[in-house]
């Protein structure tokens, strides 16, 4: 049988174990049912398409993880994951959307004889991947356990990236920054949206440099008009017109890690009204930036921005960026610490945000961002090298 071909070495997982067994301890749990698979992943190295049926990560103060999940996938498991297979496990084809039975009847089973069934288990409550139907089974099939909400308990654990991490997040940079070349380059009057995220999508797995691209958690975001006031819209069949700018939300994925990059191009002349916010933008971002650092706080980039914002007149509010990192879709972000000026979350070295103090006005909008990473001393860095600007093709 040929190698397991996990993302890292096995004592890069030994010490993301350590450090989640320390905050549960804090949590006074006994165990963890992770199902986040980005936290999957994280722990486990587990790495498959899988993630629409029932699977996760039971976690205990000893002993390795044990990845739990459809037969099928636990052979995916056998092949990413570091553990041995004697701890990947997997439920029959018959507890795939039944109606009769769950497969967290099948996970209590294991819980039980992991003598689990009177502990206190953590569960990610607010997940996308733990259905309310799940809990409420696993609920009925350990009534004398308790089921506390752990969520988010692993993902503050990856907040501060280990080396091996900013080096993964490194080469999504160099495919962000191929992504939005491409875009910037093919934009033009005429060319059919669709056409236009194909080279997008081609050139994000293509890769960089033998560098491969994964596929991102986030399809591309590419609207153009009055579509572009809108945060999330993603593209269609006409034509790109002149007179309207379109903002591309973009990131190249290396290994499931990411580097988010935006930038908007306007087709034709600008309006004054973009112009002048384009450059307070740019001036409010590297306000930001150097209130990036260590030992400062996240709110701190938030109003930095904001404060140049409002020297220009300009009205901003709401969340302007997030961590980032290890992720699987719907989303890129890791949903811990947020910029804005509600999160006090203390900045470390180490850390990983996407900067996005976009703005959506009445009639268009103008993404410019950042993935940076906080150092050691000084302001953050922008791991992508792309000018910073309002692009304009006339």
């Amino acid at each position: 049988m040929t190698a397991q071909v996990s993302a890292f070495e096995t004592s890069e997982y030994v010490h993301r174990i350590a450090k989640t067994r320390v905050a549960m301890l804090d949590a006074g749990l006994d165990a963890i049912f992770v199902t986040d698979p980005s936290n999957q992943a994280w722990l486990t190295g587990y790495d498959g398409w899988s993630f629409y049926v029932h699977q996760g990560v039971i976690l205990m103060q000893e002993g390795e993880p044990i990845w739990w999940g459809r037969h099928m996938d636990m052979m995916g498991g056998r092949r990413t994951c570091w553990m041995q297979h004697e701890n990947i496990l997997g439920y029959g084809d018959h507890f795939v959307q039944s109606t009769a039975i769950h497969p967290m009847q099948d996970l209590a089973v294991h819980l039980k004889r992991l003598g689990l069934d009177r502990a206190r288990i953590g569960v990610e409550m607010e997940n996308y991947y733990y259905s309310a139907k799940a809990h409420a089974v696993l609920t009925e099939e350990l009534p004398d356990a308790k089921l506390i909400d752990a969520t988010a308990l692993v993902n503050w654990q990856r907040i501060v990236k280990s080396e091996a991490e900013i080096g993964f997040i490194r080469k999504a940079a160099r495919i962000s920054e191929k992504v939005i070349r491409t875009a910037i380059e093919r934009a033009a009057p005429g060319v059919r949206k669709n056409d236009l995220v194909a080279d997008i999508m081609h050139a994000g797995i293509s890769g960089v440099e033998g560098d491969w691209g994964d596929y991102p958690a986030i399809v591309p975001l590419t609207p153009s008009g009055l579509d572009a006031t809108a945060a999330h819209l993603t593209w269609d069949g006409t034509p790109m017109r002149e007179g309207e700018a379109t903002f591309f939300e973009l990131s190249g994925c290396y290994r499931r890690y990411h580097a988010p990059l935006c930038r908007t191009v306007f087709l034709g002349t600008p309006p004054d009204e973009m112009l002048r916010a384009a450059e307070a933008q740019m001036e409010g971002i590297d306000a930001g930036l150097v209130a990036a650092r260590a030992g400062n706080r996240t709110c701190d980039i938030a109003n930095a921005f904001m404060s140049v914002l409002a020297k220009h007149g300009i009205e901003r509010s709401g969340r302007m960026g997030y961590s980032v990192g290890l992720s699987y879709p719907p989303d890129w972000g890791e949903r811990t610490a947020s910029i804005r000026s509600e999160d006090e979350t203390v900045l470390e070295a180490g850390m990983v945000f996407h900067f996005m103090p976009a703005l959506w006005m009445d009639s268009w909008g103008l993404e410019t961002t950042e993935t940076i990473l906080i150092q050691d001393d000084g302001p953050a860095m922008p791991l992508c090298n792309i000018e910073r600007e309002l692009f304009v093709k006339s």
